[in-house]
């Protein structure tokens, strides 16, 4: 029985296109509030392209506006609780102490909570193990093919996976050897 998720998006070193990428890692982390099992909410990839891949996910969260869901110029609601808003803004809490670094997003206030990307999360991070169930997404990066997938199969959930890779032969190795009911490959 699958009772949540912490799902990884893992994306390889030989992927041309990172806008697309960004684009996919983004709707898979910020829909529905990040209030979604399958949401790709531990972005796993390749320590040469973090940089140039987070700077075009910051692009594109700028068009995740946070505000009243009736209001159609946003995309990012409020929580469904204060309960659940209270246990998300604790994450946050944690994004802001130590190691982690949080390179877009962070706000947190009235039930709604902007949509934060937060860097350097190690494995042994709340932030990479636990499922917040919110707007939040964890970077971790890798430097050789095997310790991404370790690193994707290092949690106690096994709900989704995403494959971002040009080289269609690894993308479907790797697919395999990550512990999930389903896995993409180059989308969400």
């Amino acid at each position: 029985l699958e009772c949540g998720g912490k799902n990884p998006a893992v994306v390889f070193k030989d992927v041309e296109n990172l806008d697309r990428v960004a684009a996919h890692v983004v709707n898979g982390a910020f829909w529905n509030m990040g209030e979604n099992c399958s949401a790709s909410s531990r972005l796993i990839v390749h320590q040469d392209i973090k940089d140039e891949l987070l700077t075009l996910i910051g692009q594109h969260m700028s068009e995740w506006q946070t505000g009243n869901p009736l209001d159609p110029n946003n995309s990012i609601g409020s929580l469904v609780s204060n309960a659940h808003f209270n246990k998300v803004k604790s994450y946050i809490d944690i994004a802001k102490q130590g190691e982690h670094q949080i390179r877009f997003g962070g706000k947190a206030e009235n039930n709604f909570v902007e949509p934060t990307v937060v860097d350097n999360v190690s494995a042994t991070s709340q932030l990479f193990q636990e499922e917040i169930f919110g707007p939040v997404l964890a970077v971790t990066t890798f430097a050789e093919d095997n310790e991404a997938l370790k690193l994707a199969n290092d949690t106690i959930y096994g709900l989704t996976g995403a494959v971002y890779s040009d080289n269609i032969k690894k993308a479907i190795k790797a697919a395999r050897a990550i512990r999930a009911g389903v896995v993409t490959i180059n989308c969400f």
